[in-house]
């Protein structure tokens, strides 16, 4: 059984870290970015208490705070803008980034998204731990959830829910692949082996006109887990026969870090994607009544 610290009215936390943290050192990483397909360099930095996450655009000198006001586009990935200054798929890194616990981190960029690398989390949070970890002197906060908050669209919907530990379920219904359910409790371990290597997935006879459009040209079959009619094209690279919802739950993981601090909720999604993801961030802070800063 977890450890537990508590929050004020019987709320719980599983323990975690307790104070603010970043990385010790610096971390360079160059590979292609998903969308563009251009080799981009990516340098990340320890960055001071309060900090927060921040993308810098190094080509274009501009910085953008990892922040769910600034997310201006979530149609094929979560992209954050600022004074017309871009960074696009920051979904994945902002995952592994919530799944260690860090809170303060310079991202800087000579391109327009951070590298793609094997597609998923695991190589990010690979990288953040090669840099070690450095506690910051201030406590730690979190977003408690005090009631619930929903959004829908159609068939789809996204939900945030009070609850004692941060958890996250999904329901998935996709073409080929079919129903697939997965519930998560947060921990860093288990992060690590059960969401971190999930890849992400999409369809072949999309590409073509994906490319057309300047968009996955850096997918691959080492990176993406393709599908077509008949089902998963490169299943020598499936990490689990349902990849598909825990990578779901990867990139609510990585949109939900886009709070500025760790949720106590109890995410549940039901077909639901980036778009949705951000506008239940945007539901959840419209009403000062729906949650309470609680430090760990």
């Amino acid at each position: 059984m977890a450890a537990t610290i508590p929050l004020g009215r019987g709320a719980r936390y599983n323990r975690g870290m307790t104070q603010r943290t970043t990385i010790a050192r610096d971390i360079t990483a160059t590979g292609i970015a998903l969308h563009s397909g251009v080799a981009v360099t990516m340098r990340l930095a320890p960055a001071p208490s309060g900090h927060g996450i921040v993308f810098h655009r190094a080509d274009l000198k501009a910085d953008i705070p990892a922040l769910y006001s600034n997310v201006s586009e979530t149609r094929l990935g979560t992209v954050i803008e600022k004074d017309g200054a871009k960074v696009g798929v920051v979904e994945h890194l902002m995952a592994a980034a919530a799944g260690l616990e860090i809170d303060d981190l310079l991202v800087t960029l000579d391109g327009p998204e951070p590298p793609i690398l094997d597609g998923d989390a695991l190589s990010y949070l690979a990288l953040l731990e090669s840099g070690g970890i450095h506690e910051q002197p201030e406590r730690r906060k979190a977003i408690r959830v005090l009631k619930p908050v929903m959004v829908q669209q159609g068939d789809a919907r996204a939900t945030l829910l009070p609850a004692e530990a941060l958890s996250y379920d999904f329901e998935l219904s996709f073409p080929v692949i079919g129903e697939q359910y997965f519930e998560f409790a947060f921990s860093r371990a288990g992060f690590r082996c059960e969401i971190a290597p999930a890849r992400t997935f999409g369809f072949l006879k999309e590409l073509d006109a994906l490319n057309s459009m300047n968009l996955a040209r850096g997918a691959t079959l080492l990176n993406t887990l393709a599908l077509d009619d008949g089902g998963v094209v490169n299943k020598d690279v499936q990490r689990f026969a349902d990849e598909f919802v825990r990578h779901k739950i990867l990139d609510a993981i990585g949109d939900m870090a886009l709070a500025g601090a760790p949720l106590l909720a109890r995410f549940e999604g039901v077909k639901s994607g980036h778009t949705l993801n951000n506008a239940l961030l945007r539901a959840l802070f419209a009403d000062p009544a729906n949650h309470e800063l609680v430090e760990l």
